[in-house]
């Protein structure tokens, strides 16, 4: 088992440092949360926190993940980066798959392609996108990103995109992993159907089993039991029988941190590159 590291929405200078930290320590992953926007008013609540307020996010700095990513990886030399995750279908996906194919190319290779649905109708209306049709839509993106990103003249004609036969360049030598996140049975379906593993947060460790069970029932739906798929999970563990146990469980990759992302960042940077390097040596190294 991997272990991985995530921070969001803290000073903009703190990333650089923390992801150097974390290449030498042996971190598999870092990861980035994505957000474009905070709208004044919203009309759901917010799906990832107990009473669902999103105040928490107000004058939180949210740097756009492919170009923070791509700064990153010039620093680093063997961590990959995860979206954790992007949120697809308001986004156009030729320009996306320009951007995946171009930050894949560019980091040797090492994006992780985190992907789910935005909880607030208002990501779609700023961004020009349908609301209604978002997951049908985010279904046809997939298949679109990895036709584009094949390095062939592709073509895709359907009720919600027309594009016409177009290659990009350059692509890498193969798409990245695709990596599905959410909590409801269509984002395990859509995982088990098109993704290469799954991303479950906030869960306990037999929910983790359950809903893992779900997925691996769509994997053999679609034939697809067979092939290599990652489990991504950000769950308390505090010890390595804990680690253990949730590998034993079928976790792949164990998301770890020094705080809780919902919460004002209080750390300089100083403390979270020690805290990483510290987990690197009393627990990677020993793992």
């Amino acid at each position: 088992m991997q272990f991985g590291i995530a921070e969001s929405m803290c000073d903009i200078d703190h990333y650089l440092p923390i992801a150097q930290a974390a290449d030498e320590a042996g971190f598999g992953v870092f990861s980035l949360g994505d957000s474009i926007l905070y709208p004044e008013v919203a009309r759901d609540k917010y799906p990832y926190t107990p009473t669902g307020d999103r105040g928490f996010l107000e004058g939180a700095p949210f740097i756009d993940p492919f170009q923070l990513f791509a700064a990153m990886s010039v620093v680093t030399s063997n961590i990959k980066f995860a979206f954790g995750v992007l949120k697809l279908p308001i986004r156009d996906p030729v320009l996306t798959a320009k951007q995946v194919s171009s930050l894949h190319v560019f980091s040797n290779e090492r994006l992780i392609f985190g992907i789910g649905l935005s909880p607030w109708i208002e990501d779609f209306q700023a961004c020009g996108q349908d609301w209604d049709s978002r997951g049908k839509r985010m279904d046809e993106m997939i298949q679109i990103i990895q036709g584009l990103m094949s390095g062939d003249y592709f073509e895709w004609k359907s009720d919600y995109y027309d594009i016409p036969r177009i290659k990009l360049c350059p692509v890498p030598s193969a798409m990245p992993e695709i990596v599905i996140g959410g909590h409801s049975k269509p984002a395990y379906r859509r995982a088990g159907q098109y993704g290469n593993g799954v991303n479950f947060v906030s869960l306990t460790e037999d929910e983790l089993v359950e809903r893992l069970e779900i997925v691996n029932g769509y994997r053999k739906e679609y034939g697809r039991e067979n092939e290599p798929f990652s489990v991504y999970a950000g769950m308390p563990a505090f010890s390595i029988d804990d680690f253990k146990r949730l590998e034993d469980k079928g976790v792949t990759c164990l998301t770890v941190g020094y705080r809780n992302p919902y919460e004002p960042d209080t750390m300089n940077v100083q403390q979270k590159v020690d805290w990483v390097r510290r987990f690197g040596d009393e627990v990677i190294s020993k793992y």
